[in-house]
């Protein structure tokens, strides 16, 4: 036991050397199972673009480090009619902490929506405070995810 959690410490060390850039929005997966919506659920899911886009926290317990994630569901539309789904993470992994309460969001017709929440990477020793910002283009269906300081 103490072996896997040496192990994961050092894993989640070196991983908060890796650059900025390694946030990433990924096809939903185990991460967006409905049990690991944040209760209540009321507090941690918005919807956005006249219901269009919604956005959940997740929280998937393992690894301890880094389990929470941001699922968004967001068109463009499939065949049957229902809307991409993704979750947005860092580094293959979540977030250590998600203060979805600050999430805010605009629409800046260069990017699409633009939205920005509080989380914390671990670095190593502790967790650091940082602001996720990432955009969605609901036409093509991309995201683009980055860490601020």
């Amino acid at each position: 036991m103490r072996v896997a959690v040496k192990a994961a410490a050092i894993g989640l060390g070196l991983l908060a050397g890796l650059p900025a850039t390694a946030q990433e929005a990924v096809p939903c997966d185990w991460p967006a199972r409905a049990d690991n919506i944040v209760e209540p659920w009321e507090e941690n899911t918005r919807t956005f673009a006249n219901g269009d886009v919604r956005l959940a926290l997740l929280d998937t317990v393992e690894p301890a480090g880094a389990p929470f994630y941001i699922l968004v569901m967001s068109p463009p539309y499939d065949e049957l009619g229902l809307r991409q789904c993704r979750t947005v993470g860092l580094n293959g992994m979540g977030f250590g902490g998600a203060d979805f309460g600050s999430l805010e969001a605009e629409y800046v017709p260069a990017e699409g929506l633009v939205f920005t929440m509080a989380v914390k990477v671990y670095d190593g020793a502790d967790f650091q405070p940082r602001t996720l910002r990432f955009t969605l283009n609901q036409a093509t269906g991309a995201i683009g995810a980055q860490l601020l300081p």
